[in-house]
């Protein structure tokens, strides 16, 4: 059934030829090829209306693989003073900078493309560092495809905690969210060994899957 969901998705999603505009958690969002479509996956949607809960007053925050920039810009409606939207694929980076400028927040969210945190500086700039990463281990077919696929072992993302902690302000917090069909075990320990403690923020339960989102702290 995965491999079919897969399938399905990445032949009629997320490989698509044309650029698309949905509306999605309030936001008028454009979505070119290979970017990652929050309007057909609906982890993006309940991740953005649970960080329009939140009150972002005046905190620094990163979006680390972005997509179309959704969660990025739902941070800076919750009042995040600066918000940088990260992601390997450029097409991500542009498009939620200019999903940003299109829905009046553009002034707070700034797209960088670079693969998780590491073109920025590692030292304590964050108050907030949240994240939706590619769910499922395996090679991605390309770059349409790293949207889902986290490499083998996951080892796309496997930098992403201990990068976060360096980068993370005293008291400040990491949002992850994966999903039931995640290594949880392997997410389990990298969390663990970058010193992370986590609790369970929030889940998301669909019929055949559900979307944890946990709160790190150190």
């Amino acid at each position: 059934m995965r491999n079919t969901l897969h399938y399905l998705s990445y032949h009629f999603v997320l490989s698509r030829p044309k650029t698309q505009v949905s509306r999605v958690a309030g936001f008028q969002l454009t979505v070119p090829p290979t970017v990652f479509h929050p309007g057909y996956f609906i982890s993006s949607e309940a991740f953005a209306k649970f960080v329009g809960r939140l009150d972002l007053s005046g905190k620094t925050v990163v979006d680390v693989g972005t997509g179309s920039g959704i969660i990025a810009l739902a941070a800076a409606r919750a009042g995040a003073e600066r918000v940088i939207a990260t992601d390997i694929n450029p097409n991500a980076g542009v498009a939620a900078a200019e999903n940003a400028k299109a829905n009046g927040l553009g002034e707070k969210v700034r797209g960088l493309c670079c693969n998780l945190l590491e073109a920025i500086e590692p030292k304590p700039v964050f108050d907030v560092i949240m994240s939706s990463p590619p769910k499922h281990a395996g090679e991605p077919k390309d770059l349409a495809d790293a949207g889902w696929h986290a490499g083998a072992g996951n080892k796309n993302i496997l930098n992403l905690f201990e990068q976060a902690r360096q980068r993370l302000k005293p008291g400040g917090r990491v949002y992850l969210m994966i999903s039931s069909d995640s290594d949880l075990d392997m997410y389990g320990k990298a969390i663990a060994k970058a010193g992370f403690k986590a609790r369970l923020a929030f889940e998301h339960s669909i019929m055949f899957e559900s979307f944890p989102l946990y709160e790190l702290t150190q």
